[in-house]
């Protein structure tokens, strides 16, 4: 194997925010109000009983427009499909509110876990071997989405005790570790914590313009320089131009061509559904399946050539 080195170019690209806090954070409005502001339409995968659809505008014209679709089962592999939904519909925003349900939610991670230990005679080692896989496409397929993703998550809740410049002591609710698999902060480009005073801290970010912010009740503002930041590098192609091209293949050098590309731009696992079987399938992995077939097509077509016998002029 050789590696070459070239300069690094900054490119243009979407954001991955994970917003973290306790219960009454505003997590589900923060996180509306900077997807709104993001793009449109909105699409929020809700997995908090439809609650999120309580913020939908109504007729004082208060609340915000987006399309909804309430989850009742988590499993890692829906978020998948719902993720591949969302891309074959063009949608330029996701709000998933909230990631913390396909880890310790019903069917969630924690459960497939379990359900592998079960199958292995109790051995929880093999059972989270078998289950990782699941979560890994899910993290891929969220990281890969053409489109900017929000996604909330939920942290144990704590109270500490706090003393006021008069010595009076009172209870304060803060947040805690997120309800998600160790490690998972570093799949983000921004990650901001949320208190019941909906005070936001950016805790880890790649923009440096919010390094160590605190912004109280963050919203279109905190959007609009997230959107400056991800704008600030040379212009690339729309991601999701991509799933267009992949079904207009015409030859295997196409989509030789083709998969460099989406390697080059680490789009391999773009969530999209398969034309024909409508089944959640990778953009990659679809890649390759296409090029098959026209591999072997004109294999046919070469071998069908090649056995036909030119008629003799003078017969």
């Amino acid at each position: 194997m050789s590696f070459a080195f070239s300069p690094a170019v900054r490119e243009q690209f979407k954001a991955r925010i994970a917003l973290c806090g306790p219960s009454g954070a505003g997590k589900t409005y923060t996180g509306l109000t900077m997807a709104t502001a993001m793009g449109d339409p909105v699409a929020v995968i809700d997995t908090e009983h439809g609650s999120a659809a309580k913020y939908a505008k109504g007729k004082d014209g208060q609340g915000w427009e987006f399309d909804h679709l309430a989850m009742t089962s988590f499993e890692p592999l829906a978020l998948v499909e719902a993720l591949a939904t969302a891309a074959q519909q063009r949608y330029p925003v996701i709000l998933v509110d909230s990631l913390s349900h396909f880890w310790s939610g019903p069917g969630g991670m924690l459960e497939q876990a379990d359900a592998g230990a079960r199958r292995f005679g109790g051995n929880s080692f093999a059972g989270w071997k078998e289950a990782r896989p699941m979560e890994r496409q899910l993290i891929e397929a969220m990281l890969a989405y053409p489109g900017h993703v929000i996604a909330t998550m939920r942290s144990k809740t704590e109270y500490v005790i706090e003393e006021d410049d008069r010595g009076r002591k009172s209870p304060r609710k803060v947040g805690m570790r997120p309800e998600q698999r160790d490690g998972i902060e570093y799949e983000f480009d921004i990650v901001g914590d949320l208190d019941w005073g909906h005070v936001l801290t950016v805790s880890k970010t790649r923009c440096s313009v919010l390094a160590d912010s605190v912004i109280a009740k963050p919203g279109a503002e905190l959007a609009t320089t997230v959107l400056e930041w991800l704008s600030g590098g040379a212009e690339v192609r729309d991601p999701a131009s991509y799933i267009d091209q992949a079904r207009d293949l015409a030859t295997f050098a196409d989509a030789q061509e083709l998969y460099a590309e989406l390697t080059a731009r680490r789009l391999l696992y773009t969530p999209m559904l398969h034309p024909l079987s409508g089944q959640p399938i990778t953009l990659g992995t679809y890649v390759i399946e296409r090029g098959h077939e026209l591999r072997s097509a004109e294999a046919r077509a070469a071998a069908a050539a090649s056995s036909t016998v030119p008629a003799d002029p003078a017969a």
